[in-house]
């Protein structure tokens, strides 16, 4: 089990905010739908119209975000993510329309995904010798945050009235805005100073959008669980229908028990293209065991469905131990934000593709759906290493250190001299 606490200080402070944040991420996650379709009476499918305008919007504010994290300091570009947020949140109980409804929802989404990009170079600063094995430790506590406010979502869910749905935006609202309040007692990070390269680098370095693409296609797999499982137990196997709950409980235990001890051995770049390759075979079996629960009796579908979540959150655990390593191992200190801003890009393609392409495979198309879907995750997997080898051997941008060099030279501009000569020549 990952220790309750990190070590205090900054690490604890971080720690603390995103355990804050993430309860009304749990919250809204829970029954912001909900509230949109049954108190704002919004038609279920303009509410599906206007959140993928809304991770469409999303895509490009990360990297921006990022840069000026970089740049201005990060501390403050992520606590102002916080404010916007929340404010946006909050202004969801003026919605009474949809184009409202939309402008809404693009500001929380953008900003959702603007303060991941500029939590990254306070990860990387406080993090530890290790900033990626830190950030496993904040998605234990993000899964114990949203599985809170996930059980207080249930108390609207079950009354049902206006009135609870919109105690529970403000919820989250609130506990948005006191994540960022937290954030005061965290040290403020010094801006990057700007060094040579192109404008936009991120964007520009193609074996890291290479990467990123890969981590995209994978990151698909987050949405198995969430939403093509619950659509096949329901619709082609003769599991009962509670089974829904228990597997994302499942999921949320081994996640919560397990990343930081999945993440360890994820040490290098290397490391991080053979867990991609690992979560990409464990992704395969699942999808296999799922299809064969179809036209079998409850409890044999009921057995083979939680064995298959099993597997697939060994994957998911692998897969998030690789992105955390490759996102940050091979992005220029300097430029942290923006390229975890870039990193993102793939995350959001997936969020915004992924439920429609599954639907259309596993559930339209059936069992032989699963095993499409299976293999390509696992031919993903074995693209990973390639692309993993061929971004850590290419520089950043043409005329840079490679990736590798970077941070020895970095390394040795810190490190005091060993021994010198008269002529201050190290040896």
């Amino acid at each position: 089990m990952p220790r309750l606490l990190p070590d205090a200080g900054p690490q604890r402070t971080l720690a603390a905010s995103n355990f804050v944040y993430t309860i009304g991420s749990g919250l809204y996650l829970t029954a912001g739908v909900l509230y949109f379709t049954q108190a704002v009476r919004i038609p279920a499918a303009l509410v599906g119209i206007g959140l993928g305008i809304a991770g469409a919007v999303s895509l490009g504010v990360g990297i921006a975000a990022g840069q000026l994290a970089d740049r201005r300091g990060a501390r403050g570009v992520y606590a102002a993510t916080l404010v916007v947020r929340a404010l946006a949140t909050a202004g969801f109980t003026l919605v009474h329309s949809f184009w409202p409804f939309v402008v809404a929802v693009c500001v929380a989404t953008g900003a959702q995904a603007a303060g991941l990009a500029a939590r990254s170079p306070l990860i990387r600063r406080y993090g530890g010798e290790r900033p990626q094995q830190f950030r496993a430790y904040l998605r234990s506590v993000t899964n114990v945050g949203i599985s809170l406010g996930a059980l207080l979502a249930g108390w609207a869910v079950q009354v049902g009235t206006g009135t609870a749905y919109r105690l529970l935006v403000l919820g989250a609202a609130g506990s948005i805005a006191a994540a960022a309040a937290v954030l005061v007692l965290l040290p403020s990070v010094a801006p990057e100073p700007a060094r040579g390269g192109p404008h936009w680098a991120g964007l520009r370095d193609r074996p890291y959008l290479l990467v990123t693409a890969v981590d995209g296609v994978m990151a698909m797999q987050f949405k198995v669980l969430t939403v093509a499982v619950p659509l096949w137990l329901v619709g082609a196997t003769t599991a009962p229908r509670w089974l829904i709950a228990g597997t994302m409980l499942v999921n949320t235990v081994i996640v919560i028990a397990f990343q930081v001890r999945a993440s360890r051995n994820v040490d290098s770049p290397a490391a991080g293209g053979r867990a991609y390759r690992r979560s990409g075979v464990a992704f395969l079996a699942s999808c296999a065991l799922i299809s064969l629960s179809a036209g079998v009796p409850g409890w044999v579908a009921a057995t083979l469905l939680v064995t298959a979540v099993v597997i697939h959150t060994v994957g998911e655990l692998w897969h998030s131990a690789a992105g955390f390593e490759v996102s940050f191992a091979l992005a220029p200190e300097h430029a942290t934000g923006e390229y975890l801003g870039v990193f993102g890009l793939g995350a959001g393609l997936a969020e915004a593709l992924g439920p429609g392409l599954l639907v259309w495979l596993c559930i339209s198309w059936g069992r032989p759906g699963w095993y499409v879907v299976g293999a390509l995750f696992a031919l993903t997997g074995l693209l990973a290493p390639i692309a993993v080898r061929r971004a850590e051997a290419q520089p950043p941008y043409p005329g840079a250190f490679g990736r590798s060099d970077e941070v020895s030279a970095s390394a040795n501009t810190l490190a005091p001299p060993t021994s010198a000569s008269p002529s201050g020549v190290r040896r």
